[in-house]
């Protein structure tokens, strides 16, 4: 919820002062939608828009997700010792897969006495931006899949603009050769992986899981993957979504996928789902209109190039809804967690 709680502030600041966070305006639009939904008493801003919130436009939905997204960017990198002491309590060890700063993963050993146990490895999203291993994981994720008995590791990659989409999806890569290297060490059972993902982090997992170039660079295949989850992605085809997405994300796009329709193609899971594929598919989204649509169109095509695709959809809203999947994924009460359990015992076969 503390997305949230911080994205309701931002507006009820920009709905008074007429300006967003840092001093950038939202669009007079977007504005206009804040004040004919809840006024422009601050007061009650937050009441109000905690219940209408779904009511707003998916365009300005993006804007505040935009100006919100800035202003957390920062704030992300910096572990707040909270958040260190959490992760410690909950087993993390950090290992770097590579020479970069950022090509580090925090590694979350199994509960139980196996000797070889799946892994499950987390992408988080951030726009391709921003984003950390440990702000986008959550506590909930940790406990629940380590306790049924899987290893978890949540994985860093270098951002845009520093990187490219490409070098993000080589990071990806590169990080699951290293744990698969370090297999016998670590307790993983290497014939059952599956690469999981959020947002930005659902683009880059369906993109290792159907274009074979980023595995085959770090020494793997497709079939080293049991299986891909992306979570509310909503850039699985980037030309579509550059076109039809929220106008306010369109520099996010294009800062990442840039204009060329050739590269853009080649950054498409979509583009690449006539196979080879990974073996399996779990696309999850919530209510969001260039979120569902995109996923519809993914599974679509996976299941044409000969995956086995499962789409479910669930409740949630906006902003809203696309923090709550991440966030309450791994809580036994969200929807999704006992949907993706299942998945899972099919896929790792236990």
């Amino acid at each position: 919820m503390r997305e949230w709680i911080l994205a309701v502030s931002a507006v009820a600041m920009v709905a008074t002062a007429c300006h967003a966070l840092r001093g950038e305006r939202l669009s007079r639009e977007c504005r206009s939608e804040v004040v004919e939904l809840c006024g422009m008493q601050r007061g009650k801003l937050r009441e109000c828009l905690a219940k209408r919130n779904s009511q707003l436009s998916e365009s300005c939905y993006g804007e505040l997700r935009a100006r919100i997204a800035d202003r957390q960017g920062k704030a992300e990198r910096a572990t707040s010792p909270a958040l260190e002491k959490q992760h410690l309590a909950l087993g993390a060890v950090e290992h770097a897969y590579g020479g970069d700063p950022l090509q580090k993963l925090d590694f979350y050993k199994a509960k139980g006495n196996a000797a070889r146990a799946p892994l499950l490895v987390f992408v988080h999203g951030g726009g391709w931006k921003r984003g950390d291993k440990r702000n986008a994981t959550g506590a909930d994720k940790v406990k629940h899949y380590t306790g049924l008995g899987y290893h978890l590791a949540s994985v860093n990659y270098r951002l845009v603009p520093d990187a490219t989409v490409e070098q993000q999806g080589a990071d990806i890569a590169a990080a699951l050769a290293w744990l698969l290297e370090n297999a016998e060490k670590l307790g993983i059972d290497r014939s059952r992986v599956v690469l999981m993902g959020h947002s930005a982090g659902a683009h880059l997992s369906a993109l290792v899981g159907s274009d074979p170039q980023y595995l085959r660079t770090a020494g793997l295949d497709l079939d080293d993957l049991s299986g891909i989850i992306p979570i509310d992605g909503a850039a699985y085809y980037v030309p579509a979504q550059m076109r039809e997405g929220a106008r306010i994300m369109k520099d996010t796009y294009m800062q990442a996928f840039g204009s060329d329709p050739t590269r853009q193609k080649a950054l498409s899971p979509y583009w690449h789902a006539q196979g080879p594929n990974a073996p399996a598919f779990l696309i999850l989204h919530v209510d969001r209109e260039d979120g569902k649509r995109q996923s519809e169109a993914l599974a679509g095509a996976l299941r044409k190039g000969g995956s086995q695709v499962q789409l479910n959809a669930f409740e949630g809203k906006g902003l809203q809804g696309h923090a709550d999947i991440n966030r309450r994924l791994g809580d036994p009460a969200y929807p999704a967690t006992p949907v993706v359990d299942a998945w899972l015992r099919e896929v790792f076969g236990k």
